[in-house]
């Protein structure tokens, strides 16, 4: 190690070196998986288990056949890891990839073929899918490009390190988000397109933006046409490689410095107040199963990387055709360097895992109490300020929301929350005490002493299922264009159609519908922890019906940014409610006690400071109190929800001497008023929401 450093202080080949096919050799840096330039060569690690040899294969851009193949030494090999030095490479000049050799043997999982070119585990940049939608030339192989070291300059920016329970969290696709010539971005479906976008973000005032699968994968995974309509994998949930970002992302090229770009975006965004969180795919790969490609882990470590069953075949609970085997310990190791390498060369903020329950199977598929991944992440020094959220669920019926393993760190995307406040808004029997445990902050399934204050991630809607227009717009999905007649994506999605299912013309059915998206974006933002929706609801994008667009890269998936004109009064709804919840840190936690005496929250219905709701009930009352956000003065907060058919009266509870009561939203009226004073009692239109202050008289 003392000659390695003098090595790279003087950059110089040392005296001591082997020569292999006309290149100078020596064992490399071990503890440095992947490929990593230093002065005078690069040095290349990559490890398997299982493995007899190993080959390392160096292609000029873009030729299909190498033009050097360098067998490691066996006495380059520590374990299990090769690991060398190459020297007078340039990294401009080549790209690489890996031959390994072991025994084939598929009912045993064992897949090694010395022949097939393999694409390394811990790739910084990937090589072959550069233009969108462009499929390589038959015969290709995916490649790794060597990426220069961190010479991004970050500048003074920092990370905002907002608390999780004050995120307003903004989900978009990268390309959908600008794709759409009503952008009108010079870089339209990339990184720039979304750096451009930045001063609409932030008038609207979110501070988190969730960005969809930004990992290299494969959009041409399975290309099909239907209806004349070219459909691809867009939304990105079939991962090529962990450690690399999508080069079709990018604005233009990025030989050796892929990354810049996207380290732009959040420098960016950091600059401006705003955290970025990555959506990260760390249940299967795009691989696929017995009938799919090999490319990388299964030519590596097949039985190691992948849930197998006991005749070598994969076991499937990603609905994706394999599983990752994340709780052995080679892949903990990746998942966990992974998570690093974003966390310090991209300054990531934070992860959204889908299909998170996956995370804590055991190698046979059964659920751990405590999966080894799981706890290793939560207490990860350098994942110490980073926000972990997991989509607590998975395709093979592990259902989480409220058990996720979680020492007191991890968040959960509240599936409850969805589901129960949508039966709810709709008129549901039986869903009143349900919506007041949710807005209140889920208190009941997230309890502050195991789970802290940070465990729910509300959310009406996602990128998964309607958008918040459509979800009063259609009664059923309408999936049609994906091919599938119409049986793919939920069947149940508690939506209501407000009278006609689809597109209408008829003004009171229009009327009905927004003030129904206004009620669920003013429960959304006066709900206790974080609160999410998917980027266009704020001005009622639509999905035309269709709740599984996942293979949709055209006007079904890209934002239509001429609704935004159209619909100008929806966006100025939803930005004053988040501003106003930014004003308000009663409406995100618990605060001070109130003075006044009133407890923290408290349940009401028609009438004040109701105990219970019966199953017939549909009006609740839900009061905060506390104190401000200077504590000088006592704050208190009504939220008062009609789901009910028909008009009611709102007996509002009796604020304390020299306070009265202000209305400040009501969704009954398409636009937001000067807040204005209203007698202790309500009259509300037929499904509503009015939102009201205690304020005091002098």
């Amino acid at each position: 190690m003392y000659e390695l450093m003098k090595i790279k202080e003087n950059k110089l080949v040392p005296r001591h070196h082997d020569e292999l096919n006309g290149f100078k050799i020596r064992p490399g840096l071990y503890l440095e998986n992947g490929a990593t330039e230093i002065p005078g060569g690069v040095n290349f690690t990559v490890h398997s288990h299982g493995a007899t040899a190993c080959e390392l294969v160096l292609f000029r851009r873009a030729e299909k056949e190498p033009y050097v193949i360098l067998p490691f030494p066996e006495s380059y090999k520590i374990g299990n890891v090769y690991s060398m030095i190459v020297y007078g490479l340039n990294i401009k000049e080549f790209e690489y990839a890996y031959r390994v050799d072991g025994k084939y043997d598929p009912e045993k999982g064992l897949l090694f073929d010395k022949k097939r070119y393999l694409l390394d585990p811990y790739a910084k940049a990937v090589t072959g899918q550069s233009v969108w939608g462009s499929k390589p030339t038959q015969g290709f192989n995916y490649r790794a490009r060597v990426v220069s070291g961190s010479n991004f300059d970050w500048g003074t920016s920092h990370p905002p390190f907002i608390p999780m329970k004050d995120l307003i969290i903004y989900e978009l696709h990268v390309r959908g988000f600008t794709k759409h010539d009503s952008s009108y971005v010079h870089n339209k479906g990339t990184f720039a397109g979304v750096i451009e976008k930045i001063p609409y973000l932030q008038e609207l005032g979110v501070n988190a933006v969730e960005l969809m699968p930004i990992f290299e994968f494969d959009e041409m995974r399975d290309p099909r046409t239907v209806n004349g309509k070219k459909l691809l994998d867009y939304w990105g949930y079939n991962p090529v490689s962990f450690f690399a970002p999508n080069t079709s992302y990018t604005s233009q090229l990025e030989y050796n410095r892929e990354g810049s770009e996207l380290k732009t975006l959040i420098k960016t965004l950091h600059e401006n107040g705003m955290e970025v969180i990555l959506d990260v795919v760390f249940n299967h790969t795009a691989e696929g199963d017995e009938n799919g490609s090999i490319f990388s882990f299964k030519g590596f470590d097949n039985n190691i990387y992948y849930m197998l069953t006991p005749d070598g075949n994969y076991y499937n609970f990603s609905g994706c055709g394999n599983t990752l085997n994340c709780n052995h310990p080679i892949v903990q190791q990746m998942i966990r360097d992974c998570l690093r390498y974003w966390v310090t060369e991209y300054r990531v903020d934070g992860f959204r895992f889908d299909l998170a329950s996956i995370l804590g199977r055991n190698e046979d598929g059964s659920p751990m109490k405590k999966p080894p991944l799981l706890e290793s992440l939560a207490f990860d020094p350098l994942l110490g300020n980073v926000k972990l959220i997991a989509e607590a669920w998975d395709a093979g019926g592990l259902y989480q929301v409220g058990n996720f393993p979680a020492w007191n760190r991890w968040s959960e995307w509240n599936g409850k929350y969805r589901d129960d406040l949508r039966q709810f808004l709709i008129g549901r029997d039986g869903k009143a005490l349900d919506a007041y445990n949710r807005i209140t902050g889920s208190l009941d399934l997230y309890d502050p002493a195991d789970r802290g204050e940070c465990a729910t991630v509300n959310f009406f809607t996602c990128h998964d299922g309607f958008t918040l227009y459509d979800l009063y717009s259609y009664n059923e999905k309408h999936n049609e264009a994906n091919g599938w007649d119409n049986t793919d994506g939920e069947t149940w999605n508690n939506s209501w159609n407000c009278g006609v299912e689809g597109d209408t013309d008829d003004p009171e059915i229009m009327k009905l519908r927004k003030k129904m998206m206004r009620n669920a974006f003013t429960v959304l933002l006066c709900s206790r922890g974080s609160a999410m929706f998917p980027a266009g609801d704020e001005f009622c994008n639509t999905q035309y019906g269709n709740n599984n667009p996942y293979c949709q890269d055209n006007e079904i998936s890209w934002l239509n940014w001429d609704m935004l004109e159209e619909n100008l009064e929806m966006f100025d709804f939803v930005k004053f409610l988040i501003h106003f919840r930014k004003d308000h840190p009663l409406l995100r936690g618990k605060t001070s006690t109130a003075r006044c005496g009133f407890p923290d929250t408290s349940m009401h219905s028609t009438e004040p400071w109701q105990e219970k709701f019966e199953s017939f009930s549909h009006v609740i009352g839900i009061m905060f109190a506390g104190r401000d956000k200077d504590d000088k003065r006592d704050e208190i907060i009504y939220l008062a929800i009609n789901a009910y058919w028909e008009k009611q009266s709102v007996h509002l509870p009796q604020l304390p001497q020299g306070m009265e009561w202000k209305l400040i939203v009501n969704t009954a009226e398409t636009a937001i008023s000067e807040p204005r004073a209203v007698l202790d009692r309500l009259f509300m239109q037929e499904r509503s929401v009015m939102l009201l202050m205690g304020q005091s008289l002098h």
